[in-house]
């Protein structure tokens, strides 16, 4: 099954469970399902331990094409043999699991996962396994595993990292993966572009997907005219209820039937043309035109631009996070001084419209994500360390906060205080802007509502920010209903907080 290849390089995930080395490595929590390999995370490098049929999968596709042409171009995980495996497989204890060689890949810088994505980039995602599956059966191979939890994004790169999912094809052998594209990949993205729902609530609901019996009640009959709706939704479905509960070896009877790889291929085929032509046509959103109708002169947005530039080239910055990036502007500038800038959004037209642009400049230095920033991803799957919590995948350096605080109070109910706690828990410094209660988009917050938020207050925000930053910039913009603040996190605040997460 899924595996996590790599992890963020400054991550501070502790494994809930054993199998910590004594120098520190731990397995991932993420990489239990592959009985033929696991990961290890040590003195911070990405490892992977091999049983002996993963060693021979792994030289097999090391010395094909398929490795050469996908790997040269960044589309796989870069991986290689470790020279120390026997220092390694010394420390890593898993019981019925007899590792016999290691590999190191190359790390992600931040890890996303599918209910974070845009439809873009989960169907960039699809159509790099199908790719890579065509490409795999031309060396007699083929992947064990068809879910999106086997790609990461650096920047808008697919990068897929389960390396040990590739296996070799033996004659009459099936797409075992098809179902778990269906589920994971295919359902999800024409429950989007065939009805216009999102698909990132279900998957973070149900880490397995949709279902085909699921999907077939989601469906009417008019959606079965739909391309790949009939064959991959409905028959699917049914062969499913036909046959289950059957005592039957379906695999047997595939084969002795003279199941051939080229009848895999044509599936694939169909499959990438179906999806190729997926669309979303969502009407416009509160936000992804948020640039245009946010009542700024040219003057006020320079001098934004300006602080915000000033406060991001302050200091050395690894990893930036845009709390509420709508359309980018502020990511693109703090990228211009940072490793990384992870752009986060609750708005899903505006990180589709943001992916899409940074896609076709080839960007990668910015990670787009959908965020509910109300509620951040939780830690998910086994003892909910399977798929990493929001802020344990990396802490930033910088945080932007433009705009966003009086929807975080006024629209989603938080507390002032409690938002600035959060914000202060993830570490580092702050850019934040303060919008009055007398600005245009905050009264249309209050509209037709009570004003029941006495604290939310400039008094009250400054009282809060110099619990955890020390202010060494503030800027009024012309018009008086908004200020810049940049913080700087104070050292001792921030060296104690980091140990704590690592004890």
């Amino acid at each position: 099954m899924a595996t996590t290849t790599a992890t963020a390089t400054n991550s501070t995930t502790v494994l809930a469970g054993g199998g910590l080395a004594d120098n520190g490595g731990q397995l991932e929590p993420g990489s239990f399902r592959d009985r033929d390999s696991r990961v290890l995370l040590r003195d911070g490098e990405v490892l992977r331990g091999l049983s002996a049929e993963a060693l021979a999968d792994w030289e097999r596709l090391s010395a094909s094409k398929l490795w050469q042409r996908f790997s040269a171009a960044g589309r796989l995980v870069k991986t290689e043999p470790f020279a120390d495996s026997a220092a390694v497989l010394a420390e890593v204890d898993t019981p019925g699991q007899p590792w016999v060689a290691v590999l190191r890949h190359e790390p992600i810088p931040f890890l996303s996962y599918p209910y974070e994505w845009c439809f873009s980039m989960l169907r960039d995602a699809a159509l790099l396994h199908l790719e890579l599956l065509l490409a795999a059966l031309d060396e007699d191979m083929i992947l064990k595993d068809a879910t999106p939890f086997n790609v990461q994004f650096v920047g808008t790169r697919p990068v897929f990292i389960d390396i040990p999912s590739f296996t070799q094809l033996k004659p009459g052998d099936v797409w075992v993966g098809y179902r778990q594209f269906c589920e994971l990949l295919l359902y999800p993205l024409m429950l989007t572009a065939y009805k216009g729902v999102a698909f990132q609530p279900w998957l973070r609901g149900s880490l397995d997907g949709i279902s085909p019996e699921q999907f077939r009640g989601l469906m009417s009959w008019r959606d079965w005219f739909r391309k790949g709706v009939l064959v991959h939704v409905v028959l699917h479905a049914a062969i499913g209820e036909q046959h289950k509960g059957d005592d039957v070896d379906v695999r047997k009877q595939i084969k002795q039937a003279g199941f051939r790889k080229e009848m895999i291929a044509i599936n694939l085929r169909k499959l990438r043309a179906v999806i190729g032509r997926m669309q979303w046509k969502p009407k416009a959103s509160t936000w992804s035109d948020y640039a245009g109708d946010c009542h700024y002169d040219e003057q006020r947005r320079e001098a934004k631009r300006a602080f915000v530039s000033k406060a991001a080239a302050a200091r050395p910055r690894g990893l930036v996070w845009d709390l509420g990036c709508n359309t980018g502007e502020y990511s693109r500038l703090a990228a211009e001084h940072a490793d990384r800038v992870i752009a986060m959004d609750g708005d899903h037209l505006a990180i589709e419209r943001l992916y899409l642009e940074l896609k076709a400049e080839e960007h990668e230095k910015i990670l787009p994500l959908l965020i509910n920033l109300a509620a951040p991803t939780p830690g998910l799957g086994w003892r909910g360390s399977e798929r990493q919590a929001l802020q344990d995948r990396g802490r930033p350096d910088l945080i932007l906060a433009l705009a966003l605080m009086h929807h975080m109070i006024i629209a989603c109910h938080i507390p002032l205080d409690d938002w600035i706690e959060w914000v202060a828990s993830l570490g580092g410094d702050l850019v934040l802007e303060w919008v009055g209660k007398d600005d245009p988009m905050v009264k249309k917050l209050l509209r037709n509502k009570d004003d029941r938020y006495a604290d939310y207050s400039q008094d009250n925000l400054e009282r809060a920010l110099k619990g955890h930053w020390d202010i060494v910039a503030r800027e009024e913009l012309a018009g008086g209903t908004r200020t810049l603040y940049h913080g700087a996190r104070r050292v001792a605040d921030s060296a104690a907080e980091h140990l704590g997460d690592d004890s």
